[in-house]
């Protein structure tokens, strides 16, 4: 090959890799969008059936510890470590410990929401979110 058709194809293959991102970007704005549509059709649900928000507190990443926060919401696992605020916004409600965090509360972030739950972790447990959201509608107040 000489440098003319070495540059070009470079180029070419630069130019798949861009598409083959701009897709994946595409997909996953895709994917958040369905699992928001799903999330705001929960909240809209649980108020229909009266499920009431409860006062969400956070995790300490160590320890039992679990901190205030100024979320109102539902858990959605057991362990109380995923959650919806009553705004719809999705949490992942796991907190680095802190002494800050003890006295003034913790203040998580809402998450871009998977459709799946736990998908690809190493545990292999899975869910799909819709499923989630329906067993937590199901669970009542």
């Amino acid at each position: 090959m000489d440098s003319d058709q070495v540059a070009a194809w470079r180029e070419q293959r630069q130019r798949a890799v861009e598409a083959h991102a701009r897709a994946q970007q595409h997909a996953k704005a895709a994917r958040a969008a369905e699992a928001r549509r799903l999330i705001a059709d929960f909240v809209r649900a649980a108020a229909e059936r009266g499920v009431a928000p409860t006062a969400l507190t956070a995790p300490a990443h160590h320890g039992r510890a679990r901190y205030r926060t100024k979320l109102r919401g539902w858990y959605l696992d057991p362990q109380r470590s995923l959650a919806v605020d009553t705004d719809g916004e999705y949490y992942v409600l796991g907190v680095p410990n802190s002494i800050k965090a003890r006295l003034a509360g913790a203040d998580p972030t809402p998450q871009p929401p998977p459709l799946v739950i736990g998908e690809g972790g190493r545990d292999g447990e899975s869910i799909p979110l819709k499923e989630l959201l329906q067993r937590r509608l199901d669970a009542g107040s």
